[in-house]
């Protein structure tokens, strides 16, 4: 950077997508701001605009920039036209991806479409290695990218598996896009040089995508610069040179100014350890410091795709100031949706919808003489006070309140709820109290809000820093120029650690090389690096700083321990190095802000104004924050304006100015009592909605932090809930969907069989007879009562599939068991805790117990431990409530909750019709199920007369697992954000004969039910409604093993068509996991480096969809090769059994499965198999398409 930094002006810039945020930093070191809209027809760009007003001329020494035009372009789909290379056989990397869907109660599943315009699939492969197993096919290339280049395709995203450890194709591939004429190329290598294909080609295809509209922008700004040096931010939180600056490091660029201008405005105020509180007009992000470190993140999904590369951890939730307020006739909603900026809120005078800025306008926190006159249809008009309250009477109203001002109230406390809850995973989700922090509020709105969610989190300590307003482009101008290198490693650290030294020496050297020729002085740059470590086996790594091996293990575990719970046991694998190297620009602490003369006491308010507070109209001084002297205070309630937010200084609290300018408000006496009564509020019954979950939630966290297994750390098979005295759900976060419902009667069960359950005790079950559903689902109950009176309040229960049970087949899945003791060990209602003491050696007897006892009872046991801590939390944040808002209040908040949810389904039950449908297992079975609707009573039976008898296989299912099925298809109907509790249930009658398949008596196998079953059971409810077309019915659990290796997973298939609540057609998704399970699919890449196997394809089976007026969607074909013996199992259903249309759509194809031998020969396989594989030998397994709905029906 050139020139000296007390001669020239130096401009610090946050161009957003509706202002830029200006601050320029003069000559005598003073800042001063500007704020432009950032499209306009009086400047051809708002940055070099911003530049020319506040220079005036004048000599520049630097620009420095962040900016949302990559977003932007993200989200309007506005990048470049892209060519994706790929490996052969994973053209459909990115449409499957981990094959989950987001929301596990949606009907249209429709994905977001990928940016690339073309995909290729290379001809070539590597081994996890990096060695080279087929060469790659250079003419083949040639002539895809030569007509990719006539079509008038821009640039090419390349992504090969295994590019990581060997690039050596990639590179090739783009010396050959270069000579087809491609000046745009990306490779994986080089933009996500770390092991999982799908992050690695997600990240590279973004970046393709983007650089163009990228350097378009960057190069207009450069050239109105007229040479001046510009550096742009990036969302790891630093700077780098115009260049440099690369489409996949700017997505998060606007927000990572915010948390570094956080950071050190609360370092420089003496609050090192800080939690950010940025609320603008459609959103809250919230962020966290702990004085040494930025918690980044590497991997985040934006606008639905995957990105990942060093980025600060920014939690995002959809409640800003334009958040719209809604009442549905139960409950007081704030947002997802959003009034913008046009028209925006009712205030602005041009008709918007009631949002949360109204809310605060009618309650004075607000005040329309302190805003700039841009409103109304002409745009120079003030906030409009009465449409602000006429849109809140109006809510008013409907929810039955006496005012405007008490339905502003509970719909801001609505909102404080949401920001709270947003600040709760970021801090208590992670093992941080965030009342040892402060709460550092900016953005437009931050300031209003701050009070009141720091109450909400039992934080005391308020920070607002005068430029608060401009906080990202304050922290773009105190940011570091940083320069960031990464690798893969990927071996143990034992064996790797002199490797991996020597790669990060390599790193380092680069970095610095980079910053040097940017004119930096050498010894002004510093370096640091951190290593990805983690345990054998386990996709969770950790991040430590670069020491000696001993220090790196040591740090390794305490931040295991801190973070999950425990020390792992097991080889500790180096994942990957970083080095990062950064230099503090020159002016970048040189700065001050203008500031009163120091004076005593508080100084004179420039007018009073009328403030709602706790209940009543209070007049309430208003100063401007520049009368404010560095140790002046006021307390609240109190409203403090400065050029760009208003600062609410509730009651309660004071604001004192420091010496820095930032206003730290603090709590000066004990937060009110706001408990209310027992009677059902709207307000309230959404904030016990929200308050509930988030219980059910943090369990949930608690329980993947301190698992040991992969299946409940890394692939989330578990669920957590909470349940009233007697054993009905209240919530039930949304983890896995064959669980919803059904643990309720592991609840009942583990109470009758232990009605004298006291503080500490615990039960476990498992046992399909006995409350259960199938042994691998471990169920641990834990009962709540009051510390004082010892009554049983509530129970809470985490439910985790255990990796291993007994049974005739390692995994504990096996295809052919014919009784449930072949299947595992049981846990008939055994108390596995007696007054906090874990009970090992009853667990150690029930895990030894029969002919086929658990093969690792060690991992049972960690897993248990688990999921107990999981309901300690539960149990804690229950005592927690009760302590804030009574007992009594607590309760008869759990009753209404299940009330609304009652009703919920009850308006749906309305809309329905009577419905019967049935459907054929493989084996020739069937389900059938009546559903009849009593229009008078807003009530339906579901009848499942007529089902066949239960089976001699392990098809059977536990009565609880059709009531889970007919929990989960109630809730996709309702088709809103209800809560999943007892309730929904309460309008539905449910009929199961005993001894049908789905109520089956004792000995019979279950594994099935739980697995397959299920699926179909929700195929004939949805049948029934007429609803939705089938889904492809199963899980196709595949398992293959030797004594050395073990592996399970699901493959995804089609998903069914059919119509919403509204009538409107929509179309099945292909390759997507549907109705009861949503478990991820581990990454080729990683798959291929832990177990003997390559997977040859994983694509869209193409038409295997019905066919209709609305198509349902095609299954998938996934092919592994085995690289040395192994025993495969498939259990799976839909083999010789089509996936059913409706209303006249076609059915789907049934799956489908072979093996081809490496000595030659193909041999068809059925639905159930369980065979031995030598090298070589492949599996493929085609999934079932999805029915589809409407039109002419195609028998196949």
């Amino acid at each position: 950077m050139t020139g000296s930094a007390r001669s020239e002006w130096e401009f610090w810039i946050d161009r957003g997508g509706t202002f830029t945020d200006v601050i320029g930093r003069a000559p005598d070191g003073r800042l001063q701001a500007l704020k432009l809209l950032s499209e306009s027809p009086d400047y051809p760009d708002a940055a070099t605009e911003g530049v020319r007003r506040l220079s005036g001329g004048e000599p520049v020494a630097a620009v420095k920039m962040g900016t949302t035009v990559a977003t932007n372009a993200l989200l309007e789909r506005k990048g470049a036209r892209t060519l994706f290379l790929v490996t052969q056989g994973f053209a459909d990397l990115l449409v499957i991806g981990d094959q989950t869907r987001p929301d596990i109660f949606a009907l249209d599943l429709t994905r977001p479409a990928p940016l690339y315009d073309r995909v290729v699939e290379i001809t070539e492969r590597l081994d996890a290695e990096g060695e080279i197993v087929q060469p790659l096919d250079e003419a083949a290339a040639r002539r895809a990218l030569d007509a990719a280049r006539a079509d008038g395709i821009e640039t090419v995203a390349i992504a090969l598996m295994h590019a990581y450890a060997n690039d050596v194709h990639e590179a090739r591939l783009e010396e050959l896009a270069r000579e087809a004429g491609f000046a745009t190329i990306v490779r994986s290598s080089v933009a996500s040089p770390l092991v999982k294909i799908v992050p690695r080609a997600s990240t590279t295809v973004l970046d393709a995508y983007l650089t163009p509209v990228l350097r378009n922008y960057v190069n207009r700004v450069d050239k109105g610069l007229e040479g001046t040096p510009l550096f742009f931010m990036q969302s790891s939180g630093g700077l780098a040179p115009a260049g440099a600056f690369h489409a996949r490091d700017a997505v998060l660029s606007g927000p990572a100014g915010g948390v570094v201008g956080m950071a050190k405005t609360a370092k420089r105020a003496g609050q090192p350890k800080v939690i950010g509180f940025d609320m603008g007009g459609t959103s809250t992000d919230v962020s966290r410091y702990d004085g040494d470190q930025y918690d980044r993140v590497q991997e985040t999904l934006v606008a639905g795709q995957r990105l990942r590369a060093p980025m600060m951890a920014v939690h995002t939730v959809a409640a800003g100031g334009g958040s719209i307020l809604t009442f549905d006739g139960e409950r007081a909603r704030v947002g997802p949706d959003s009034a913008g900026a046009m028209p925006g809120p009712a205030g602005y005078g041009r008709g918007g919808p009631a949002a949360v800025t109204d809310a605060n306008i009618v309650l004075g926190r607000i005040q329309p003489d302190w805003f700039p006159k841009v409103f109304g249809e002409t745009s120079d008009a003030p906030l409009n006070v009465e449409a602000s309250r006429a849109a809140l009477a109006a809510l008013a109203d409907e929810m039955g309140l006496a005012s405007a001002e008490e339905a502003a109230e509970g719909f801001l406390a609505v909102a404080v709820e949401s920001m709270a809850q947003a600040i709760k995973q970021i801090s208590i989700g992670q093992g941080v109290n965030p009342s040892g922090y402060a709460l550092a509020a900016f953005g437009g709105a931050g300031a209003q809000h701050a009070c009141r969610v720091a109450d909400a989190l039992g934080m005391t300590t308020v920070l607002i820093h005068p430029y608060g307003g401009l906080l990202s482009a304050l922290g773009i101008g105190l940011a570091d120029i940083r320069e960031t290198r990464m690798a893969a490693v990927e071996a143990p650290l034992e064996r790797a650690f002199d490797e991996a030294g020597r790669i990060a020496d390599r790193l380092d050297e680069e970095a610095r090389n980079a910053l040097a020729a940017q004119g930096l002085p050498a010894d002004a740059i510093r370096s640091h690096g951190e290593w990805r470590l983690k345990v054998s086996g386990s996709d969770t790594s950790i991040p430590v700083s670069a020491g000696s091996r001993d220090t790196m293990e040591t740090a390794f575990r305490e931040a295991h321990k801190r973070l999950f719970g425990f020390i792992p046991e097991g080889e500790l694998i180096v994942e990957s190095v970083t080095r990062e190297a950064e230099c503090s620009p020159p002016g970048s602490s040189d700065w001050s802000i203008n500031m009163a003369a120091p004076e005593a006491g508080t100084p004179r308010p420039r007018a009073q104004a009328r403030m709602f507070d706790a209940g009543e109209w209070n007049e309430v001084p208003v100063y401007a924050i520049d009368q404010f002297a560095a140790g002046m205070s006021e307390t609240g309630p109190a409203l403090i304006m400065d050029p760009n937010s208003t600062i609410v200084v509730d009651r309660g609290w004071t604001a004192t100015r420091l010496e820095d300018g930032t206003l730290s408000l603090s709590r000066a006496e004990a937060a009110g009592d706001h408990r209310g009564g027992t009677e059902l509020d709207p307000i309230r019954l959404e904030l016990f909605n929200k308050r509930f979950m988030s219980v059910a939630e943090q369990m949930g966290v608690a329980l993947e932090r301190t698992a040991h297994s992969v299946n409940i750390k890394e692939r989330l098979d578990f669920s957590c809930a909470v349940f009233d005295a007697e054993g009905g759900l209240v919530a039930n976060a949304p983890h896995m969907p064959v669980h919803l419902g059904s643990m309720s009667a592991s609840v009942r069960a583990a109470a009758e069989a232990h009605p004298d359950l006291g503080p500490g005790d615990a039960v476990a079950v498992n046992a399909p007879y006995d409350g259960g559903t199938h042994l691998p689902d471990i169920t641990l109950v834990t009962p709540v009562h009051d510390p004082v009176s010892q009554e049983r309040l509530f129970y809470v229960a985490s439910r985790g599939h255990h990796a291993d049970v007994g049974g005739i087949a390692p995994g504990s899945m096996p295809p052919f068991s014919r009784t449930i003791d072949e299947e595992g060990v049981q846990f008939r209602n055994v108390k596995v805790m007696e007054k906090g003491r874990f009970l090992e050696a009853a667990v150690r007897e029930v895990l030894a117990s029969g002919l086929h006892p658990a093969r690792r009872p060690d991992q049972n046991i960690a897993d248990m431990k688990a999921q107990l801590a999981a309901c300690a939390k539960g149990a804690d944040e229950l005592h927690r409530l009760v302590a804030d808002n009574g007992l009594d209040v607590v309760k008869a908040y759990m009753g209404h909750v299940q009330d609304n949810a009652e009703r919920a389904v009850r308006r749906v039950i309305d809309a329905l019709d009577d419905g019967v449908h049935t459907v054929r297992l493989d084996d020739g079975a069937q389900i059938c199920v009546t559903v009849s609707v009593d229009r008078d009573n807003r009530s339906a039976t579901v009848d499942f007369t007529g089902t066949s008898p239960q089976r001699d296989s392990n098809f059977n299912a536990p009565a609880s697992v059709a009531r889970a099925a007919v929990l989960y298809v109630f809730r996709c109907l309702v088709g809103d954000a209800i809560p999943l509790n007892e309730g929904c249930l309460k309008p539905i009658e449910l009929i199961i004969p005993d001894g049908c398949l789905l109520n089956p008596r004792p000995p019979a196998a279950v594994v099935a039910g739980n697995v397959e079953t299920s699926q179909l059971v929700v195929d004939a409810l949805f049948g029934a409604t007429g609803r939705m077309a089938a889904a492809q019915g199963t899980m196709n659990n595949l398992t293959f093993g030797n004594d050395r290796h073990q592996y399970y997973e699901t493959i995804c298939g089609g998903a069914g068509a059919g119509v919403d609540a509204e009538g409107d057609g929509f179309a099945g998704e292909s390759a997507i996991h549907t109705h009861m399970t949503n478990s991820r699919m581990t990454d080729p890449e990683v798959l291929e480096r832990r177990y003997p196997v390559r997977v040859d394809h994983h694509r869209i089976r193409h038409g295997s969809g019905g066919t209709g007026r609305w198509r349902g969607g095609d299954g998938s074909q996934r092919r592994l090769t085995f690289l040395e013996p192994m025993e495969v199992a498939l259990l799976s259903s839909r083999r010789s059994e089509n996936p059913f249309g409706l209303a006249g759509g076609g059915d789907a194809y049934p799956g489908h499965q072979r093996v081809i031998r490496a000595a030659g020969g193909v041999e068809d396989l059925p639905g159930l198999f369980r065979i031995d594989v030598e090298a070589g030998d492949a599996i493929e397994i085609e999934t079932p398409g999805g029915g589809g709905y409407g039109g002419e029906s195609v028998i196949r």
